[in-house]
């Protein structure tokens, strides 16, 4: 289950939740890249701690994600992802990204930088 939601300030908040396979990621995939793609999006919040499960279409789904916010300039963070979804982000060079904190500490982290542009 993915709940989606963008806010004022252009931060798109992605928080999932039981497993990720496949099938949910193009799902999850279509409805932020369009949203990045329309200009409604400068940055994107990947908050999993409720995620359980996720495969290597996961790891695409965020990837691709932070190149579509790339032209803008956009970032991106991952909250609370298990200790074993962590190492995989950090084997894909995606440790600088993550964070263990609030959805709330991870927006005023964002917005400082959206903010100063």
């Amino acid at each position: 289950m993915a709940d989606i939601e963008i806010l004022d300030n252009g931060i798109l908040v992605a928080t999932l939740r039981g497993e990720l396979d496949n099938h949910k990621a193009n799902r999850i995939r279509a409805q932020i890249s369009a949203s990045i793609f329309t200009g409604q999006v400068r940055a994107v919040i990947w908050n999993l701690e409720g995620l359980g499960f996720m495969d290597s279409a996961g790891i695409g789904l965020i990837l691709g994600r932070m190149r579509d916010l790339a032209p803008t300039g956009g970032e991106t963070l991952i909250l609370n992802p298990s200790t074993t979804m962590e190492k995989i982000f950090n084997f894909s060079g995606l440790g600088p990204n993550i964070r263990h904190c609030t959805v709330d500490m991870a927006i005023g982290e964002i917005g400082g930088v959206l903010h100063e542009q």
